[in-house]
């Protein structure tokens, strides 16, 4: 059974149980237990890391058990004065209001115009004079400061939603295009980070603590500015210190379909200096960019954190200044010179904000610059950072300097918590650069920015390190250490000592033998067992395919591909056995993964690009394309293209093996020749049928001896469908009501991608029977754009092919090693 109607079906139940026992109260502030959803009349939370009903969060403030009152906070601020005169009832009213949703649009440039042009001209507009309750709906606004309207947030409630058809519509179009990745819901003050970052395609970008993924996701739309350039020389390495986060990372970042991201774990106080190889010689990485969006108090989140209020104490940052600064010292560290490095916290607290940044500034000697921001992103309302602020216990003591502090006391105060006192220091660091947005300003959430520029290396770094390297051996390698300390990182790095005894000696060359080796074999695999420190999921080793894999020859013939393909990049997730799946990478995230499996957890990297078929070898290949990654292969195939009209990815879209008659007859002519197998269908939009879709579309299809069919996952068919003003509200709402049926024969939904989708012709004649049977059940009635006819058709997708599915379960089990482990 669905979601949504067990949720329906257990609330009549809960509420005829309260009739029964004499009406017990509440109405929609009473207790309710579904799943996902907290008790004590708590809204229900969203369920789902990547949308779902995570639109919801914040869409209304139903807490009332909650007294949204601390004093402590209230004499803290008011004492500090980051407030200005005047506007302190507005900005604690504010903190008590529910935060409103926002979601942000993604993708490639062509495909976010198309969304938002679907939602500003056919949502938004149902909406405009829609009344609920005799109330009029209000609009969805777009947010000023973030560039090309791409930015949305809105005061809708969850009562209202459930009250009004247009507004149930327009919810799961929201739902729907969140798991396809074309929509984030994401809070509006955590997208200002990336923006300041200033990201181009080519740059080198660091997040240091990037889970649950919103910024990095950002980021990576960044690297991919040129939707026509498929391998940017940029690339994101995203790290978080929680393992399982860090799955949360990788199911965030595969939404976008890149080359160009890598999810690590280890601790961001401490992540390792990666080399990489440049002209034959071993280079330490710098970062060109790199986001510092540190853990924090989270005070600047009362309003959808309502926990928050009861549990603020100054305590938690005087607990966290300490971490926040040895990461932004770490992060300043691995920064190129020239570069730019964001420090970011969702908190107002200057311990944790111009505390840190004054120490990171005052201990880097002139290194480092705030630079000023004041001219970008404007129609952002911000105020300055402070100069001046003092030190308070969580007993309500405070403290304006170092000295005043008892020795019982300087454990959990330290002297990089004081602001300078130093005139002339204090001048020089400008932290009225920093910006700090408060919630009643453009009703958000509160959030500190500070933009660090790197002008020469730092103080105990002046020399720029190097590597040296004695090839083909590694005993002459240098090795990364660092020192951590309250002071900062010191990285120094030095040629190893002598083995103190032959035993030793024995080992270290076993150990680089091997490293050597499995470099040579393309295998990046995790790093020896007495290395591993981190716990967590063991992850299966990224094995490069050789040059001359006779792997490669036949897809490289069947897909006539460009010489200019880069097949070095090409990896599997098995050592052993047939490989089933084929991923690819950037060349520069090659670069980076092969000099640093040694002293680096990686998690997830690269794109799936092709799937092993079940008994392929007969079509010609053993290999077909893979969805997700056909907007990095398409522009280096150069046979097997057919070039579609828009009523022919309709019918591709709506129906499963339609017959080629269905199709224009210019497609019929075009597969008339080409053999059966796996192939790329491809939309180019005409400029002169401006009511048309205007962004291209590429399908991965597949061509058999009657029939033309396209492997696209639910919620992308679901998408183009939209894109194209094909109406499919309504077959929601049939499938919802076949879940209130039966819960039996909702268990065939198509919820994966195309693995679940992975039906091929099995033997060549089972090829004629399955096509000749499907298509004798679709062919009883014409082609419709019916929201009726389209949920059918795709729900039959998945009845026709449970036999196949059955039939390759075994290889499903070995299927896509890389995939999220939740």
């Amino acid at each position: 059974m669905g979601r949504r109607a067990r949720d329906r079906r257990r609330q009549q139940q809960q509420q005829q149980q309260r009739q029964e026992r004499g009406g017990g109260g509440g109405g929609d502030q009473a207790v309710r237990a579904g799943p996902g959803e907290v008790k004590r009349g708590r809204e229900p939370r969203g369920r789902r890391a990547d949308g779902g009903d995570a639109f919801l969060q914040g869409w209304a403030g139903g807490y009332p058990e909650i007294v949204k009152e601390n004093e402590l906070f209230e004499r803290y601020y008011r004492e500090l004065g980051i407030v200005p005169a005047g506007e302190w009832d507005a900005f604690m009213a504010a903190l008590r209001e529910p935060l409103p949703a926002t979601l942000r649009i993604t993708g490639y440039r062509s495909h976010a115009k198309e969304i938002l042009h679907c939602l500003k001209e056919k949502y938004f507009r149902e909406l405009q004079d829609l009344e609920v309750d005799g109330q009029k709906v209000e609009m969805p606004q777009s947010l000023s400061w973030y560039p090309e309207e791409l930015a949305w947030h809105t005061n809708l409630s969850r009562k209202i939603l459930r009250k009004s058809p247009l507004l149930e519509k327009f919810h799961q179009f929201l739902v729907s295009e969140t798991e396809c990745g074309n929509i984030s819901r994401q809070e509006a003050v955590s997208m200002i980070p990336p923006l300041l970052l200033n990201v181009s395609p080519h740059h080198k970008i660091l997040d240091m603590c990037a889970a649950p993924g919103s910024k990095t996701a950002q980021l990576i739309e960044m690297l991919h500015a040129d939707m026509n350039v498929p391998f940017p020389s940029g690339f994101v390495i995203a790290n978080d210190v929680d393992n399982k986060r860090c799955y949360l990372l990788v199911h965030q970042a595969k939404r976008l379909n890149s080359p160009c991201i890598m999810v690590v774990n280890h601790d961001a106080s401490s992540i390792p200096n990666l080399q990489i190889d440049v002209d034959g010689r071993k280079e330490i990485l710098f970062y060109d960019r790199i986001l510092c969006d540190v853990p924090c108090s989270g005070d600047g989140t009362m309003r959808k954190n309502i926990d928050v209020w009861k549990k603020w104490t100054t305590q938690n940052s005087l607990q966290l200044h300490g971490l926040q600064l040895r990461i932004a010292t770490r992060g300043v560290e691995q920064l190129a010179e020239g570069g730019r490095m964001v420090y970011s916290t969702c908190s107002l607290n200057p311990i944790e904000n111009e505390a840190v940044i004054a120490s990171l500034l005052e201990k880097s000697q002139g290194a480092l610059e705030l630079a000023d921001v004041s001219l970008e992103l404007p129609g952002l309302k911000r105020m300055p950072g402070i100069t001046k602020w003092k030190v308070m216990l969580k007993d309500g003591q405070w403290f304006e300097e170092w000295k005043d502090v008892p020795s019982n006391r300087q454990t959990q105060i330290r002297p990089t918590m004081f602001p300078v006192k130093d005139e002339e220091k204090l001048k020089t660091m400008n932290l009225e650069r920093c910006l700090r947005v408060l919630p009643h300003h453009q009703n958000t959430g509160g959030f500190f920015v500070a933009v660090l520029i790197k002008k020469s290396p730092m103080p105990w770094n002046k020399r720029q390190p190097k590597v040296h390297q004695q090839l083909p051996q590694r005993k002459g390698d240098t090795e990364v250490t660092a020192a951590n300390s309250g002071n900062g990182s010191d990285c120094i790095f030095e040629e190893p000592a002598l083995a103190e005894n032959e035993e030793s000696k024995k080992m270290q060359e076993l150990q680089n033998l091997d490293t050597e080796q499995s470099k040579k074999e393309g295998v990046c695999g995790p790093p020896p067992s007495k290395k591993m420190k981190l716990f967590g999921f063991k992850e299966d080793p990224f094995v490069f395919l050789p040059e001359d894999d006779p792997l490669f020859l036949p897809i490289q013939k069947f897909y006539a591909l460009d010489p200019s393909f880069p097949k070095m990049n090409l990896l599997t997730r098995t050592q052993e056995g047939k490989k089933r799946q084929l991923y690819m990478v950037s060349k520069e995230l090659r670069n980076v993964l092969l000099n640093n499996s040694e002293k680096m957890k990686v998690i997830n990297t690269g794109i799936k690009v092709w799937s092993r078929n079940s008994d392929g070898e007969q079509f010609g290949c053993a290999f077909r394309l893979a969805q997700e990654g056909i907007y990095t292969l398409y522009p280096f195939i150069h046979a097997r293209i057919i070039n579609v009209c828009i009523e022919d990815v309709k019918i591709l879209l709506t129906q499963e093996n339609p017959f080629l008659s269905k199709f224009s007859s210019e497609t019929q002519k075009k597969v008339k020749d080409m053999a059966m197998g796996s192939i790329v269908l491809k939309y180019d939009p005409d400029p002169e049928k401006p009511h048309d879709l205007q962004c291209p579309i590429v399908l991965c299809g597949w061509q058999g001896k009657t029939s033309l069919r396209a492997f696209v996952p639910k919620n992308e068919r679901l998408h183009y469908l939209r894109m194209m003003g094909v109406e499919v509200f309504k077959a929601k709402r049939k499938e919802e009501e076949l879940e209130n049926k039966t819960e039996e024969e909702v268990q065939h939904r198509l919820v994966q991608t195309e693995e679940r989708m992975d039906v091929e012709d099995k033997e060549h004649e089972s090829v004629t029977k399955m096509e000749a049977e499907i298509g004798e059940e679709s062919s009883q009635s014409p082609v419709e754009s019916s929201a009726m006819e389209i949920e059918n058709k795709i729900e039959d997708l998945d009845q026709s092919s449970k036999k196949a599915n059955t039939d390759v379960s075994q290889e499903h089990k070995d299927t896509d090693a890389s995939n999220v482990k939740d």
